[in-house]
């Protein structure tokens, strides 16, 4: 149903703050372990790098965004039929409950991790149904000529809540690894408390069966592909990562398969699940398919960077292993001050001039911030390295907000729900392959030339050449874990061979210098892959962003809206068809204003449903 006309004027502002109130939670918590992961480890009594501990390692890591990948299409689609408001406001409380049963377990070693892994399972549920609904219910909040603002901030809090998670992570987990899930509680709390009490169903609900049939094949298929590649970075007997594991392309082959069977039955029910003809839109498809390629050029960015920053640049600084996880978060912030300025002033714009422009140059951009890192040697000045990610956040910036509201702006009102999940599938499914493409492109690049440079290194320092043999053939993944958490990698990979070598030779092979200098040659090798293709995805989102065509407002340049605006003002649909589209959408929503006033007529939203 349309808006109430009794509706607080500042009822938007009030929609506005609580969805980026919970989206931002909910992307916050998706990386706040990975800086507090080593603090979480020894809190609960396991070495994660013992090879039976990676996957629950990975499981940590992952899980979130593996359920909210998979789950956001259907709690969308339940939105479209229930209630947004209703599904957001249950997110909320679930996201908090879970946030609690995080911090208080009482086990301990891997029973603790197995507990971690189920309830942080559970939490991505409540973050599925924010990130779901969120959007959709600002579309229906905001009008055509400020959406692009709106989206805008609330898609810049998503983005830029994944690296502030990362100094909130560094902050907190020294002090209490259990601090790292109790911050999110007075959120969760206070924000369950003002949605039920503030936020109102204005969408179109559309009454429909539940489409099982699709639900089920739907979450079978993508939890096959999204797991397959999880266990696909790790390594597989002799080989280095497990992409020739007989489970692991079971599990992508057999996801794949069932993913087109999904495909096939959402062609043939009544009320699909995951609509299909919205692709019919062009500003809604190729809007997706920008940002599924822009997902993978910056998925797995984060990740990479903490690992060179980590186990490279810091330690050549000074800095002891265990402090690097703070003080990469702290040293990726130009990045999120590129997003915060960024993102609201291209999505004020976009809602005059629309995506197109800004969303393409933002891609752009991206691009050749990536090309810049690309030219930055492994030992860089940090000034340089700042001034190319606060580049690089002003592109991914420019055209998240703008791309976002122009996907929603696509979508017919009774559909911005599944649309909404629709699109948030595409950008967490990017994420999870972000990160096992470039995983296994650092990895590739390490392992052609780590081991040699590891056994030289090794045994010049006096380490028994049976030890340095063993060392050096372990899978990289095992080196890149340790950076990544802040392990000194040469003590956890030697241990007690340590003690029978010379002190000032243990103390080398131990100290800040060796292994950044040990790792810093094949590990360029691996970023400049992963580099390049972070530039080709980049500029093929560019690409798809310039072919979604001018902007396009389904409720104003739909053929069901074009014949409304007929229906309520014959003598003015003329001249509106002649205006340039800004002009179009103020035209539109003054006839709508007085239409609701004067109540001439039946409601838009149901007249339109009726018409279908």
């Amino acid at each position: 149903m349309p808006a109430s006309p009794t509706l607080s004027p500042h009822y938007k502002w009030i929609a506005l703050s609580n969805t980026t109130l919970g989206v931002l939670m909910a992307t916050i918590n998706s990386s706040i372990m990975l800086i507090a992961l080593p603090n979480i480890f020894r809190g609960i009594g396991i070495n994660p790098l013992q090879p039976g501990n990676t996957t629950i390692l990975l499981w940590l890591m992952m899980g979130f965004m593996v359920v909210t990948a998979v789950l956001v299409v259907s709690f969308g689609r339940l939105g479209d039929m229930f209630g947004r408001v209703r599904m957001f406001n249950m997110g909320f409380a679930i996201f908090a409950v879970f946030s609690v049963l995080l911090s208080v377990t009482w086990l301990h070693g891997e029973a603790a991790g197995w507990y971690l892994i189920a309830m942080r399972i559970f939490q991505g549920v409540g973050g599925a149904m924010l990130f779901a609904n969120s959007a959709a219910i600002l579309t229906d909040a905001f009008p055509m000529n400020q959406r692009g603002m709106a989206l805008g901030l609330n898609q810049v809090a998503a983005i830029a809540g994944s690296f502030i998670g990362l100094v909130l992570g560094g902050l907190l987990g020294p002090v209490s690894w259990r601090l790292v899930f109790l911050v999110s509680v007075p959120f969760g709390i206070g924000g369950t408390i003002w949605s039920y009490l503030k936020l109102r169903e204005l969408g179109v609900r559309r009454p429909a069966k539940l489409d099982l049939g699709g639900n089920l094949t739907f979450a079978a298929g993508l939890i096959a592909v999204l797991v397959g590649i999880t266990y696909g970075i790790q390594p597989y007997g002799t080989h280095t990562m497990g992409w020739t594991s007989p489970l692991v392309m079971s599990l992508i082959g057999g996801g794949l398969v069932v993913l087109a069977i999904f495909c096939l039955i959402e062609t043939r029910v009544a009320d699909p699940m995951f609509n299909l003809k919205l692709f019919r839109i062009r500003a809604f498809t190729f809007g997706n398919l920008a940002s599924l390629l822009s997902g993978l050029g910056r998925g797995g960015l984060m990740f990479i960077l903490i690992i060179w920053l980590q186990g490279i640049y810091l330690p050549m600084h000074g800095y002891s292993f265990e402090n690097t996880p703070l003080w990469a978060g702290i040293a990726m912030l130009p990045l999120t001050i590129g997003f915060l300025v960024a993102g609201p002033v291209s999505g004020f714009l976009s809602d005059r001039f629309g995506a197109r422009p800004f969303a393409t140059g933002g891609m752009v951009i991206a691009a050749l911030s990536f090309g810049l890192l690309e030219l930055l040697p492994v030992n860089f000045s940090y000034w340089q390295f700042a001034g190319i990610l606060l580049l690089n956040g002003i592109g991914m910036g420019l055209f998240a907000s703008p791309n976002r509201a122009g996907i929603m702006n696509a979508l017919p009102a009774d559909q911005r729900g599944v649309g909404a999940g629709m699109s948030a599938t595409f950008q967490n499914s990017a994420m999870v392959l972000s990160i096992g493409i470039f995983f296994s492109l650092i990895i590739l690049g390490l392992s052609a030339s780590l081991p040699s440079h590891l056994f030289a290194g090794l045994t010049a320092q006096g380490v028994p050449a049976a030890a340095a043999s063993s060392v050096s053939h372990l899978p990289p993944t095992a080196i890149m874990f340790a950076a990544l958490l802040g392990y000194n990698p040469i003590k956890m990979l030697l241990g007690s061979t340590l003690t029978k070598l010379p002190a000032s030779h243990a103390a080398y092979l131990t100290g800040h210098s060796f292994f950044p200098s040990l790792i810093s040659a094949p590990f360029q090798s691996g970023l400049d892959i992963a580099f390049d293709f972070a530039i080709v995805a980049c500029l093929i989102a560019a690409v798809a962003s310039l072919l979604r065509g001018k902007r396009y407002v389904h409720d104003l340049h739909s053929e069901d809206a074009l014949a409304r605006l007929a229906q309520q003002a014959p003598a003015t649909v003329a001249t509106v068809a002649e205006v340039p589209a800004n002009a179009r959408v103020a035209i539109a929503e003054d006839l709508d204003t007085v239409m609701e006033r004067t109540a001439a007529s039946p409601a838009p939203a149901t007249r339109h449903r009726k018409q279908r």
